[in-house]
């Protein structure tokens, strides 16, 4: 079984009810933000490249590099696999992540496939590719499959965002937030939702202090 899928605004709200009644902080940041955002994406390659992409880069220099990879027809994992490392760099990519995108294009993955594996299943199959860490395997099944009990737990801004809420001494681990989302179940996606709100909202008032 593949669980719940984020369809809809319902489903968030949904989510965000039983999140509320379950951690009153939760409701207290739902009061704070208004509903977080269903924030689906396409599924497929081009998705997953981006995800590649805004590894450990800022989200302008990852929109940067993927504004000139759609300049230069780099949109497909076919354009992606014959394209030399030259024609990568040149759209700003770094030596690892011109590995990792040809890795990523070459490879043989069934992406009909995924909505129907478990969020188990999916998590290893994308993990198994080269430069495809579980950071970006579960972004891929929160936001592109719509997984309603997926978190990344190893998020800076999730971790953040938890440290914030829940007034902890200092920001958890990525184990640590894992076990923490343990309570949130089945309803993880839609508590990393609003934890990012939550961080937007956060840092909002800090930069107007």
């Amino acid at each position: 079984m593949t669980g719940r899928i984020l369809m809809t605004e319902d489903c968030i709200a949904e989510g965000v009810a039983w999140l509320s009644l379950r951690e009153p902080r939760f409701a207290a940041a739902h009061a704070l933000t208004g509903p977080p955002p269903l924030r689906r994406r396409p599924e497929g390659f081009a998705e997953l490249m981006a995800a590649i992409l805004g590894q450990q880069v800022s989200t302008a220099a990852a929109a940067a590099m993927r504004a000139r990879m759609e300049a230069a027809g780099l949109t497909t994992a076919a354009a992606v696999a014959a394209a030399d490392e030259a024609a990568l760099r040149a759209c700003g990519l770094s030596a690892a992540k011109i590995r990792y995108a040809h890795a990523l294009a070459r490879a043989t993955l069934d992406y009909d496939a995924l909505p129907g594996l478990t969020d188990a299943e999916v998590i290893v199959t994308l993990t198994a590719l080269p430069g495809i860490g579980r950071w970006t395997a579960e972004l891929y099944a929160m936001t592109s499959l719509g997984r309603a009990d997926v978190i990344c737990a190893g998020d800076l801004a999730l971790q953040e965002a938890a440290c914030l809420l829940f007034g902890l001494e200092a920001r958890p681990s990525e184990r640590a937030l894992r076990l923490m989302a343990e309570d949130w179940s089945p309803w993880r996606g839609v508590a990393a939702r609003l934890l990012w709100s939550y961080y937007r909202h956060a840092k909002g008032r800090e930069g107007t202090a």
